[in-house]
């Protein structure tokens, strides 16, 4: 039975799309079996991933509105390891043609449910907005990992999402918790950083992430290639910080 994760913040700029495609490579290498559903109408994750998005023929929009099944749209990535559920720029018209469809925070769900038993781990890489997407998203999910950066206006930004996540949980979706916060893009060298690290240690206790993602080149390189940074090169800061994220991800889900 899969464990499905959603990727989200809804600040842009946070690195949900490179945690979402580098966790995904991480616990491919961990032998899991892994989708990652594209759920932000930019693509990126599916760019990210090796799958050209402009070649779509169905993706998550088509599952979305019920004119194709999850089975049909999904695309494995040989260069990755792992399947993906596309996206393009249809999937911006999908919020306004959700809006009249039945059940329509639950969607992808009740779209996903038939793939339950194929993948160990499903990862929604989520829109950064509390949109119908993200809503989507987290109403199918088991938790949610929030990569964050450690800068004083994430603090302010994630005190919403937390909220957005309660009120799901107790209006759509009870099995939603926050799984952890992952600190991205660190840089040791900047003390603002470094408290807000500690703040966040004070705060979210055991919630937060033991592994910390440096601010790295190569990982930021490697989406301009189609790959993951773990795919890209194995053997940078970045790429080594996300197989050991994959690694305490998957020790984590043992003990929940």
């Amino acid at each position: 039975m899969a464990k499905t994760f959603c990727i989200a913040n809804q600040k842009g700029g946070v690195g949900k799309t490179t945690t979402a495609v580098n966790l995904a490579a991480g616990l491919v290498a961990q032998r899991q079996r892994v989708l990652l559903v594209d759920l932000d109408p930019q693509g990126n994750a599916t760019m990210g991933s090796g799958i050209d998005k402009s070649s779509i023929k169905s993706g998550v929009y088509h599952v979305l509105i019920g004119i194709a099944s999850a089975t049909e749209a999904i695309q494995f990535s040989k260069e990755s390891g792992y399947s993906v559920l596309p996206a393009n720029r249809d999937l911006a018209g999908a919020e306004v043609e959700l809006v009249e469809l039945e059940g329509r925070e639950v969607r992808l769900k009740n779209a996903l449910n038939e793939l339950a038993d194929q993948y160990d781990f499903i990862l929604i890489d989520c829109p950064p907005a509390l949109s119908l997407l993200t809503l989507n998203g987290l109403c199918a999910a088991n938790g949610v990992v929030v990569p964050m950066q450690c800068e004083y206006f994430a603090l302010e930004g994630l005190s919403d999402l937390v909220n957005t996540i309660k009120q799901v949980h107790a209006n759509l979706n009870p099995d939603l918790k926050i799984i952890g916060l992952l600190r991205v893009m660190f840089d040791a060298r900047v003390t603002l950083q470094q408290q807000v690290s500690e703040q966040l240690n004070i705060h979210f206790g055991d919630k937060v992430f033991k592994t910390i993602i440096p601010r790295n080149v190569r990982l930021a390189e490697a989406p301009s290639f189609g790959l993951p940074g773990i795919i890209f090169d194995r053997s940078s800061r970045g790429a080594q910080a996300y197989i050991d994220f994959a690694g305490e991800m998957v020790q984590r889900i043992k003990t929940m």
